[in-house]
């Protein structure tokens, strides 16, 4: 599956446009980890608790966009976008997003 935030890929014409496909994620960390990374605010300095918890759920958000597209029978997702949203404090939704399409080969 190519995976590209363009609107095209190079190279090869797009056959057929299945549409949005999308995926997307809740994640929250434990009491513990929340506990760390708030000691860590007040100390300054990155938040690595959380910046692992979103590297993750971005992770997560476009592998259930790509199964999402491999169903539709797509080779490709292009023009993909992230959306970040605040849930609740230490939660975080990760959204993934982009068209599923099919290339000339």
């Amino acid at each position: 599956m190519i995976i590209v935030n363009t609107d095209f890929v190079l190279g090869k014409e797009i056959t057929k446009m299945f549409g949005l496909v999308r995926g997307n994620t809740v994640q929250a960390k434990s009491i513990g980890k929340d506990i760390k990374a708030g000691l860590r605010n007040i100390a300054g300095g990155e938040i690595t608790e959380y910046t692992d918890m979103l590297a993750e759920a971005r992770e997560i958000a476009l592998k259930r966009m790509e199964e999402k597209a491999e169903k539709l029978g797509a080779d490709a997702v292009i023009n993909v976008r992230f959306m970040t949203s605040s849930i609740m404090g230490g939660a975080a939704e990760i959204l993934a997003y982009g068209t599923a399409v099919n290339l000339k080969l």
